[in-house]
């Protein structure tokens, strides 16, 4: 399977991203690539790592799948460098992009030398705390990172607190490439009349990882004494076995649900008393978002980054204190016990669909792509998921 040299009828465009498996980021990035795959570009997804995407990427999306990193030995690192670094440049000199969005700082910087080498354009987004990512980076790789956003064509983040870390940081306050863009609200299908429950529950989104919090949800839920409420929460990740093992001590195991990844969140949403958001560390929290667009009332950590951009506290949401075990309890324990209160909140928040909404989001990618894309770069056809490379 090669790739082969005829003109598409649409110029193409990149997203690169370490992973499409399940996560807001990969959300997102495939949300794009579909978006601008059916308004005159081609879009191509490119996964650093060998994974199932958790995601429904359109037909005529076309994917590769760089390397499969199941071994950990030094040996294969190496050769897992030198595969990403060959084959990405091969697929940029080959394709030749109009530009290339990528998400994550690993895929940043992947991004950022490969396109230097090619001379391709290049947008780089951070997703996350730059706490945790670029700035905790030893002093090489953080300079590294550093010279690669600033010949990016922009650096999107999706927060003001995200660039505002970024900028008081000693050496990335010199970026002057910086844009904000917030995540548009996820489209979904209807919902369904079918209960996904027999009984109240509280809701909790997203990926099982030590980041999410949901050991902190879980011990929380515990303080409530809350004995007609139960808690779901929704997602798969390595913290399954510590949580389960947290909810088994804690003798919770008939109250507390861990039923995996689901692709009816919408029927969660609209039916939960309310949805809880434990992060320890956010970027743009998509499943906040979500819950708050269908009327669910919510409960979010005042973490970095997100929260507070998004609730007005008392408004159209609750925020308490970050990683506080006993205000997160007794914010959970007054919605449930006060239906006014969960009305009133749930009413407003869903004020977010307009503020968010995905023609608004998206329109700003466009203008974004659009405006640093190469009109000389000459796009070629692909004809399959895969590079002879």
């Amino acid at each position: 399977m090669k790739l082969q040299a005829a003109p598409f009828s649409k110029p193409v465009l990149f997203f690169i991203i370490p992973s499409l498996k399940g996560g807001g980021a990969e959300r997102v990035i495939i949300s794009l690539a579909n978006y601008f795959n059916r308004n005159n570009f081609q879009s191509v997804l490119i996964s650093l790592n060998n994974d199932i995407p958790a995601y429904e990427i359109e037909n005529d999306v076309k994917v590769f799948y760089l390397t499969d990193r199941q071994k950990s030995r030094f040996i294969d690192r190496v050769y897992h460098i030198t595969e990403t670094f060959y084959k990405l440049v091969k697929l940029l000199r080959t394709v030749r992009p109009v530009c290339t969005l990528s998400f994550i700082t690993s895929a940043n910087i992947w991004t950022g030398i490969t396109c230097s080498l090619t001379r391709i354009p290049y947008i780089v987004s951070e997703r996350t705390s730059p706490d945790r990512s670029v700035i905790s980076f030893n002093y090489l790789h953080k300079h590294l990172a550093l010279n690669l956003y600033k010949r990016a064509a922009a650096v999107v983040v999706s927060a003001k607190g995200v660039e505002d870390c970024l900028l008081n940081d000693k050496d990335f306050k010199i970026l002057n490439n910086i844009q904000r863009i917030t995540n548009a609200v996820t489209v979904f299908q209807s919902s369904s009349d079918e209960k996904v429950h027999h009984r109240r529950f509280i809701l909790g989104v997203g990926r099982l990882a030590y980041v999410k919090g949901f050991d902190i949800l879980i011990e929380a839920y515990a303080k409530t004494s809350l004995k007609d409420v139960d808690l779901i929460i929704i997602g798969d990740g390595e913290e399954r076995a510590n949580l389960v093992a947290q909810i088994f001590n804690l003798g919770l195991k008939e109250r507390v649900l861990l039923p995996g990844s689901r692709s009816n969140l919408q029927d969660y949403y609209s039916q939960a008393e309310m949805y809880v958001l434990p992060s320890r560390n956010e970027g743009y929290p998509n499943a906040l978002v979500e819950a708050m667009s269908f009327g669910c009332p919510s409960v979010a950590f005042d973490c970095n980054f997100g929260p507070a951009e998004i609730i007005s506290n008392n408004e159209n949401g609750l925020l308490v204190n970050n990683a506080s075990v006993t205000d997160l309890s007794e914010a959970m324990l007054r919605l449930a016990s006060d239906p006014v209160l969960r009305n009133e909140l749930g009413t407003k928040a869903r004020i977010i669909s307009e503020t968010n909404h995905p023609d608004k989001i998206l329109g700003e990618w466009e203008a974004l792509m659009k405006k640093h894309a190469a009109t000389s770069a000459i796009p070629v056809q692909l004809t399959s998921s895969q590079p002879a490379l």
